[in-house]
């Protein structure tokens, strides 16, 4: 059978292109580029550093490896 997978950050990149509600409701990231908004811990250093970002510090490290995530549920249920 097909499983559906939900991944956050895809669902960011295709609803949300623009970043707009993220910004909206997580501050933290407003001054974040567009292109890391849904994925701030890929954003370079110094582009964390310019929007005030330190990552474990003002915001979260990731919690969850979504691609990993995803081979489990696929494997859990082969």
């Amino acid at each position: 059978p097909y499983f559906r997978i939900f991944n956050p950050v895809l669902q960011g990149e295709k609803f949300d292109s623009k970043g707009e509600y993220v910004r909206t409701f997580v501050p933290e990231l407003a001054k974040l580029d567009t292109k890391y908004i849904h994925k701030p811990w890929a954003a370079p250093r110094e582009m964390l550093e310019k929007a005030g970002i330190v990552l474990g510090e003002n915001y979260p490290e990731p919690l969850v490896d979504h691609g990993k995530a995803r081979a489990r549920a696929l494997a859990a249920y082969a």
